[in-house]
């Protein structure tokens, strides 16, 4: 995300491991052979810029990038919040970011379920599926 997609970079994987969801993408991302790269989000943040990318990779609205359930500690969000004021909260709160999310090209999807970030693989070269 620092820098914009190469041809032939692995997808990135933007996860928390204290996540269940995370866990169980990595997990088949790793049992599938994928190539991927990891970015642990709350211990590397981040920045408004790279949610500002992230939002055009996954086609969306700003709101599909907040956990608002957990957004319930004194900060006044809702998903009709203005877009800027949803990316300030994510820079100042990334725990409110909703994961997993893979980085495939110039493509994003949320793992929930897995399979509609496993979706974005096919297009990767560095992709084996897994044989019947």
């Amino acid at each position: 995300m620092e820098t914009p997609p190469q041809p032939g970079d692995s997808p990135l994987l933007i996860h928390y491991p204290g996540c269940s969801k995370c866990r169980s993408l990595g997990a088949t991302l790793a049992e599938r052979g994928a190539d991927f790269r990891e970015r642990l989000y709350r211990e590397a943040p981040l920045t408004a810029a790279e949610l500002e990318d992230l939002l055009e990779r996954l086609d969306g609205p700003a709101a599909d990038l907040v956990r608002f359930k957990d957004a319930a500690a004194g900060l006044d969000l809702t998903p009709e919040s203005a877009p800027e004021a949803l990316i300030e909260a994510l820079v100042a709160h990334p725990e409110l970011l909703q994961r997993p999310i893979l980085v495939v090209g110039e493509r994003a999807a949320f793992g929930r379920p897995n399979e509609l970030a496993l979706d974005l693989l096919p297009h990767s070269s560095n992709w084996t599926p897994l044989t019947p």
